[in-house]
């Protein structure tokens, strides 16, 4: 950008008639040199109600230097987050989903009502990741995604623990595995600070992602959260941003198909969240274009789980980092055909990216294509009597490829937990959890809970989990979510009953039942809508199936 070149923010800085507004940035402390720079958004969603965005303020600093540094103006904006781990379980989980619309919606009207030049998003828990690119799409304006790091492990009695570890330690105590006082050792010492959950769960899986995407610098989001490299990597981020703001070059640059199916080949190749299902298509419908969910089937036939993460592995994020980062890892997926070379916002390409890539000697947590963790990929799309638009099973870490079983029904995730706390489910069920979808819960709440419990039972794998609603990245069994069409949308899993036979067949890719599916039908009473006012009513009337993203604008589909 030149001193000729008009930019954006032009329209609030420049000509006589702009002078009112000029008068209110000179009030909040901008001078002519200032609003003569590209303005550039510095969107943080820094909060101190969850350790993942607690630091994020901090990071700030570095970044608004940065952008200083490469002659750009920062202009600071904060946004919300709602943590999945304190709302885990609960009611307050119906916001976290509906926060990813919230988080975009705050994001394009800051930015574009106050005709800013680029913007760069500062970001930690789930919701805020996906968020953050699909706000950057929406505008297309020149921009970068900033991760703040995953916390560090937490230690007890020598070994390392991650929030998993509490969830599940909730069940081993509810079957009476753990005592009162083990459950609280457990709690008091898992989350050691700030930085979003330490496994491949959401937060991590999706940063990863954006970093593949080439939306957000490559290496950047790698040092955890309180490691000192990472206010170095802030001012970096923030001297790409100007640069990105100079040259005027836009978010679509890099949040194309191909860029896209690169993320999603490594949310697969990592065991990565199946959040990454609802994520990927919905940024992707952000940037004008559909992203299938059969795209992260098609992968897994042919791209294995090559990273040892939990929840179904042994490593955490910081273990990752350590062992050569996602450099590292993408370097292996890129040599073995599996990437596609693409742009990203620092100027070179991902390959060239990836060729930097420097690995630890000895180290175990990233292993390679031709010597896998796993022979296929972490993620199946299956279809059949209960999917006709789809469903989602995590198949990283469990192993088996059919499971057949009576079901248990239940409406809603609290009767479930209940019954599971009872001791209730049993090796062999096909557990159901319904009307927890996009629009019936309404706000699609993730059932780490309910998993955690069964696996602190010792039951995870013994049983299968089958919802409308979805799993955290720290769910791990034979789960299956997203079933679409949901319940509320009279979906085929409104009409299964407790004993009705169920079949799963992962190498179908089907899930059916012994039903007579027309009768079933004839007979079904809809069940009223779950009303809970406000934000919630709204967002249940406009979100799309779980199979287009579940995005509040209108489904692309091509």
């Amino acid at each position: 950008m030149t001193e000729t070149t008009s930019k954006r923010s032009d329209a609030i800085t420049k000509g006589p008639a702009k002078a009112p507004a000029r008068a209110m940035l000179r009030g909040a402390g901008f001078t002519d040199e200032q609003m003569a720079q590209p303005m550039v958004a510095v969107v943080n969603t820094w909060s101190t109600v969850t350790p993942c965005n607690m630091h994020l303020a901090d990071l700030a600093e570095p970044i608004r230097q940065g952008l200083r540094e490469n002659g750009a103006t920062p202009v600071d904006f904060n946004t919300i987050v709602v943590s999945d781990g304190i709302t885990m379980g609960g009611e307050g989980m119906r916001a976290s989903l509906i926060s990813r619309e919230i988080i975009a919606d705050s994001i394009e009207l800051a930015v574009k009502g106050h005709s800013l030049d680029a913007a760069i998003i500062l970001v930690g828990c789930d919701k805020t990741i996906p968020a953050a690119a699909m706000a950057l799409a929406r505008l297309d304006i020149p921009g970068l995604v900033f991760y703040g790091g995953t916390i560090m492990p937490g230690q007890l009695d020598g070994r390392d623990l991650s929030i998993q570890d509490v969830f599940e330690a909730v069940g081993a105590h509810a079957k009476g595995d753990m005592s009162d006082a083990e459950l609280d050792k457990v709690e008091r010492a898992a989350c050691p600070g700030a930085g979003a959950c330490g496994g491949q769960f959401t937060a991590n899986t999706m940063a990863m992602a954006l970093a593949m995407m080439g939306i957000s610098p490559m290496g950047s989001g790698d040092p955890p959260a309180t490691d000192a490299a990472k206010r170095v990597e802030a001012a970096r981020c923030g001297r790409l941003a100007a640069k990105l703001a100079k040259e005027g070059t836009s978010a679509r640059t890099f949040l194309t198909p191909a860029s896209i199916r690169n993320a999603a080949t490594a949310v697969v190749a990592s065991g990565g969240s199946t959040n990454a299902v609802l994520h990927l298509p919905a940024i992707a419908a952000e940037a004008g274009f559909a992203f299938p969910i059969e795209t992260f089937d098609e992968l897994s036939r042919s791209v294995p789980v090559i990273t040892d993460l939990k929840p179904g592995g042994r490593f955490l994020a910081r273990d990752l980092y350590a062992a050569g980062g996602v450099p590292l890892f993408g370097k292996r997926l890129a040599d073995a055909g599996m990437l596609e070379d693409t742009p990203t916002v620092t100027g070179d390409s991902l390959f060239d990216e990836l060729a930097r890539a420097e690995e630890t000697p000895g180290q175990q947590v990233v292993k390679s294509p031709a010597d896998p963790v796993k022979a296929t990929g972490g993620l199946s799309i299956l279809y059949g009597d209960m999917a006709p638009e789809g469903a989602v099973l995590k198949t990283a870490g469990y192993g088996a490829a059919s499971f057949e079983g009576p079901a248990k029904v239940f409406e809603g995730e609290e009767a479930c937990f209940a019954a599971v706390n009872a001791n209730q489910i049993h090796a062999g069920d096909v557990v159901i959890i319904r009307y927890e979808g996009p629009s019936g819960g309404p706000g699609m709440r993730e059932m780490l809970a309910v998993t955690a419990a069964l696996a602190g039972q010792g039951l995870a794998g013994e049983v299968a989990l089958i919802t409308d609603g979805r799993f955290s990245g720290a769910s791990h069994g034979f789960v299956i979510g997203h079933c679409s069409p949901e319940a509320a949308k009279d979906g085929p899993i409104a009409l299964v009953e407790t004993g009705d036979i169920i079949r799963i067949d992962t190498d179908a890719r089907r899930i059916d039942a012994d039903i007579d599916w027309d009768a079933r039908r004839a007979a079904h009473t809809p069940r009223p809508p779950n009303s809970l006012g406000g934000v919630f009513d709204k967002y249940a009337r406009l979100v799309s199936s779980a199979a287009y993203g579940a995005t509040t604008i209108p489904p692309v589909t091509e």
